[in-house]
């Protein structure tokens, strides 16, 4: 199924060193652009780490040193890649888990604030397994008719990111309303739609040390704005402070702040963090 879109939609994929989003690096991006008059554009680049590829990683990827050697490394090309990406909406295989928040990781060590709260995050493993509660390989034999193993190398960025542009056609032709009875088993072939069911927690930072929790009254319970829905405000959610609202632990320990920043955090941890300072701050005024 052609997918109904406003703007353009990455379809992509990573391979890293390793799963470690403050330590390791990627090695590899392939992604599809697709534009909303259905035109495609492809495209796949090796990345030098700037650190040795474990074995582990080649035994699985195939990628090796020599292959990524000669290669920009992601501060060279991070200003092309955020450009191209601009104004972009998301949709990647447990991209919401990993991809992205490795992605914004190294985005923000190249110096390139990329916006991603701005963006639709569709994750098309969140959806398969809401909708059809399984692997990229389980969801390409089930949504495509074959198995992966056939058409492509698992485990390759480029291929990986074929299987997953075909698996979430897939998902929007098997899931339309000529095919089902119960509109609970429909999916809405809209971007903002896919993104709100690829959303699985309340993080405000992708590493979650920070989420969303309602504000309570003076009774405990949820307080609502003028259209009926749940006032929410940003809580630490590890340390000494977890359960605490972010603002005023900020306004109490100042010195709270500046442990984080030099801390073993992520950048998009404490970048989150320096908004909510920023705003509290302007707020005051």
């Amino acid at each position: 199924m052609k997918l109904n879109l406003h703007r353009p939609l990455i379809v992509f994929d990573l391979e890293t060193t390793g799963l470690d989003i403050v330590k390791d690096r990627i090695i590899q991006i392939a992604y599809i652009k697709v534009w909303p008059d259905g035109r495609e554009e492809r495209c796949s680049q090796f990345i030098n780490p700037g650190t040795p590829i474990p074995a582990e990683v080649t035994n699985i990827t195939s990628i090796t040193n020599e292959m990524v050697a000669d290669a920009p490394t992601f501060k060279e090309y991070a200003q092309r890649l955020s450009e191209e990406f601009e104004g972009c909406d998301f949709a990647g295989f447990n991209s919401n888990h990993f991809d992205i928040p490795m992605l914004a990781e190294e985005f923000l060590r190249a110096g390139i604030s990329f916006d991603f709260s701005r963006c639709r995050l569709i994750d098309v493993q969140t959806i398969f397994h809401k909708m059809e509660p399984r692997n990229l390989s389980a969801a390409y034999q089930f949504y495509c008719g074959r198995k992966m193993s056939d058409d492509y190398q698992a485990h390759l960025a480029n291929d990986d990111t074929e299987a997953t542009y075909k698996v979430l056609q897939g998902q929007l032709d098997m899931y339309s309303e000529s095919r089902q009875t119960e509109s609970s088993r429909c999916l809405s072939n809209d971007m903002a739609a896919l993104a709100e069911l690829s959303r699985t927690n309340d993080n405000v930072d992708f590493a979650g040390r920070i989420i969303w929790k309602p504000i309570l009254d003076a009774h405990g319970q949820p307080q609502k704005d003028e259209n009926g829905q749940v006032k929410k405000h940003e809580v630490f959610n590890f340390g000494k402070y977890k359960g605490r609202p972010v603002a005023e632990v900020l306004r109490k320990d100042p010195g709270y702040y500046s442990w984080i920043q030099n801390g073993d955090f992520t950048y998009d941890t404490k970048q989150a963090l320096t908004r909510i300072r920023l705003r509290e701050f302007n707020t005051r005024k």
